[in-house]
């Protein structure tokens, strides 16, 4: 099946969008947040990311735009044709922000099954930032809280 699907999923964060963005924006920040990944490295524009049974999976890193807060990568594993995965972080400006995670694949049945995982996700990021947990400066370099 060659079918395409987009997936999209969002949440309203209380905290300044500039704080969320420094762990999205970050592309070694990934198994902070996203579950089911241990470990993940960044070489250039290519993240390797390796899940807790020990499979690892290739992403080209597309968009890491700071004015916009946007950051955007392709899985580049065999398995999928396609693969597109976008994360906006929008200022609502009153101190909370929403983050839209959309993914959109062929085959339409990957992007159900990254679709799933981007909800506990954005689940995982609320809980980080809102507990006060790692933050970083506006260059992506952690430090204390």
């Amino acid at each position: 099946m060659n079918e395409r699907a987009s997936i999209r999923r969002e949440i309203r964060i209380t905290a300044p969008a500039d704080e969320i963005w420094a762990v999205v924006g970050n592309p070694t920040r990934l198994p902070e947040w996203f579950p089911g990944v241990v470990s993940c490295e960044v070489d250039g524009d290519t993240r390797t990311v390796t899940a807790g049974a020990g499979r690892s999976m290739t992403e080209r890193v597309v968009t890491i735009d700071r004015l916009q807060r946007r950051f955007q990568y392709r899985i580049t594993a065999p398995m999928f044709r396609e693969h597109l995965g976008t994360i906006d972080v929008i200022d609502l400006g009153d101190s909370t922000c929403l983050v839209v995670y959309g993914t959109d694949a062929v085959p339409a049945m990957l992007a159900l099954a990254v679709g799933g995982a981007t909800g506990q996700a954005l689940a995982n990021l609320r809980a980080l930032v809102e507990a006060g947990g790692p933050s970083s400066d506006p260059d992506g370099t952690a430090r204390a809280s």
